[in-house]
């Protein structure tokens, strides 16, 4: 079939044409903005999943939603080599002009953006990296001690006043969470507590992968009751056949029933997936309808494309121990498994490998479900290490 008309769109948090199954999610978010928007208490919530569940992709959709319903956002993702003042005083700052534009909030925002400049001029030293232009001088007192902890609180709050003002809500929206320092996490969970005791109109939409919840509980032992932590798993086999089926059937292309069942096993009804299948199975037909067969011959091609791209981009990131050690795991299963068989299988003690996994769960390919548990963040990455370190080479240190 025409590879033009190709309506799959795998990619790093490329929309899908049918986001499917996960509608509750975002109502869960709608209600809790507009409850803050009413000065109504409501969690902020944290997406919490592995890597090809769609976070980003749900996270996107969430913030249009809020923007559509005349709420104020931001969006940022976390890297790993960025400071969270950096990434977020940019961000705010067109927040908070957009805020200004309105009669009834100009004032208050033009005292949010002076506060940003206090905050900015004052963290300068500490953190470098911070570029963001300012539209104010700073008012002196506001948001300018040079403490993070301090000034992120008193900055949020003038942002809150701004919006509360104007009727409205500032949502953030930030991405890969699980990469900000914990202490720069500590700084932003306690002004989202403040903000929340103040009843002023802030919240944070956030998404990480499965070790978020732990590190927030690290950074501030009462996160665990100030967010919600929605699972975002793969999705059910009803919705990730209308993921596949429906975008087909807009074009007039149809499935066969073995064909569904067949990427549906195949993908685990993982979001990320389902689109690379989805995208190789239309370019292998050549006419409707889709037949296993088809399936069976764009599985070959979708493997590829992903061990060249999604698991590829991640395996070229790691040393040649951090390789081992995950090739170890694979040779266990998908997972999760004790850290005492992982290191049977390297013929190493556990105390030996701690620094290693510790590497590996600050780049995000495992994390620890429970103590002495390991588990990957990538769904399928068992059977990509075995592809691509095949035999028994991987045990020679």
């Amino acid at each position: 079939m025409n590879p033009i008309t190709n309506p799959y769109a795998p990619g790093a948090g490329t929309p899908p044409p049918e986001l499917a199954g996960r509608d509750a999610l975002r109502e869960a978010v709608h209600i809790a903005a507009q409850r803050i928007r009413a000065g109504r208490p409501a969690k902020s919530l944290l997406l919490v999943g592995l890597r090809g569940v769609g976070k980003t992709v749900l996270l996107d959709r969430m913030r249009d939603d809020a923007e559509a319903a005349g709420l104020h956002t931001l969006r940022i993702e976390a890297p790993e080599s960025r400071s969270l003042p950096a990434i977020l005083a940019p961000q705010l700052r067109q927040a908070l002009l957009r805020l200004s534009r309105t009669d009834a909030a100009r004032e208050l925002g033009h005292r949010a953006l002076r506060a940003l400049a206090g905050f900015a001029k004052a963290l300068k030293l500490k953190y470098q990296d911070i570029e963001v232009g300012l539209d104010f001088e700073p008012e002196p007192g506001l948001a300018d001690n040079g403490d993070l902890e301090h000034d992120l609180q008193a900055l949020l709050e003038a942002a809150g006043q701004a919006a509360q003002k104007a009727g409205t809500a500032l949502i953030l929206f930030i991405d890969e969470l699980q990469y900000v320092e914990e202490e720069q996490l500590a700084a932003l969970i306690t002004a989202l507590h403040r903000a929340a005791q103040r009843q002023m109109p802030v919240m944070m939409v956030g998404a990480g992968l499965p070790q978020l919840p732990g590190r927030m509980g690290r950074a501030k032992s009462y996160a665990e009751r100030l967010f919600d932590y929605p699972d975002v798993g793969p999705l059910n086999e009803a919705a990730a056949r209308l993921a596949i089926e429906k975008p087909a059937q807009d074009q007039g292309v149809q499935f066969v029933p073995a064909a569904l069942s067949r990427i549906v096993r195949e993908t685990q009804g993982y979001p990320y997936f389902l689109q690379e299948w989805g995208k190789h199975v239309w370019d292998v037909a050549d006419a409707s309808p889709i037949t296993e067969q088809h399936v069976e011959v764009a599985s070959r091609e979708a493997t590829a494309a992903l061990d060249e791209s999604f698991f590829r981009v991640r395996l070229d990131r790691l040393t040649p121990a951090e390789k081992r050690y995950l090739r170890a795991m694979a040779e266990l299963g998908p997972g999760p498994h004790r850290s005492g068989d992982i290191a049977e299988q390297l013929r190493r003690k556990v105390t030996a490998l701690g620094p290693t996994r510790n590497q590996l769960i600050a780049k995000g390919m495992i994390w620890s479900p429970s103590h002495g548990d390991t588990g990957f963040t990538v769904p399928m990455f068992d059977a990509f290490m075995k592809r691509i370190m095949p035999g028994d080479d991987w045990r020679a240190v």
